[in-house]
């Protein structure tokens, strides 16, 4: 999945690749193996895991022995904090630990949806944007504290990250919110969220929208 035939679609960066397989197969073997390859964007790298492997994305000026010598394997070592901290560098910013989730779109979008251009300054959307590429933020009509942002994020895959407001939690909007997102994407299509495991209510989401985990990541930016 790799590699593409002259004239053919576009190759898959590793780490979608890996995140592809876990989800739908063929499956790779469950050794404990790592593998390091080239970020899929500029400035932004990962630690990805799932089931008994792991793909890290690194600075040039880390070496393949210094991460081994850390330890990083593929049963969830390559999240150690000082394997994180070596990779970002003193001054490096480091996202939260995050489950990844997959989902296929479905191409039949919400009407309730609507781009909302003048919700950039909200804080998903600050956070999307130093990410993630080709950002677009949907919300609601009337609500300026509920939003969804739809990017080229992880691996070059098409990721989704949203916030429902205070007001209007407890009530499944993020939920129909997730399913809204899946609606965005060409039907068959993957698209992504990640989620940290601690943010209950999200994941609950996530799940009952169709969502499925298949690993974890931890997105950073090195500073250098």
């Amino acid at each position: 999945m790799t590699n593409a035939a002259p004239g053919g679609p576009a190759p898959v960066h590793p780490v979608a690749d890996l995140l592809l397989r876990a989800w739908r197969g063929p499956r790779q073997p469950v050794d404990g193996s790592w593998s390091r390859t080239p970020s899929w964007r500029d400035g932004v790298h990962a630690v990805v895991s799932v089931t008994g492997r792991a793909v890290v994305t690194a600075p040039d000026d880390v070496t393949d022995t210094e991460l081994a010598d850390l330890g990083v394997d593929g049963w969830g070592h390559a999240h150690d904090p000082r394997v994180m901290t070596r990779l970002a560098g003193r001054d490096g910013w480091v996202d939260v630990l995050d489950a990844v989730l997959l989902a296929e779109g479905t191409g039949a979008p919400d009407p309730r949806l609507v781009l909302r251009p003048d919700l950039r300054d909200h804080p998903r959307v600050h956070h999307a944007l130093p990410i993630r590429g080709d950002v677009r933020v949907f919300g609601l009509e009337g609500d300026d504290t509920t939003v969804l942002t739809l990017a080229t994020g992880l691996g070059g895959l098409t990721e989704m990250s949203f916030e429902v407001g205070p007001t209007h939690r407890g009530a499944g909007l993020g939920t129909a919110l997730a399913a809204a997102a899946r609606g965005l994407v060409p039907a068959g299509h993957p698209v992504v969220a990640c989620v940290s495991p601690g943010n209950v209510p999200s994941l609950r989401a996530l799940l009952t929208a169709g969502f499925e985990p298949v690993g974890s990541v931890q997105v950073y930016r090195p500073d250098r």
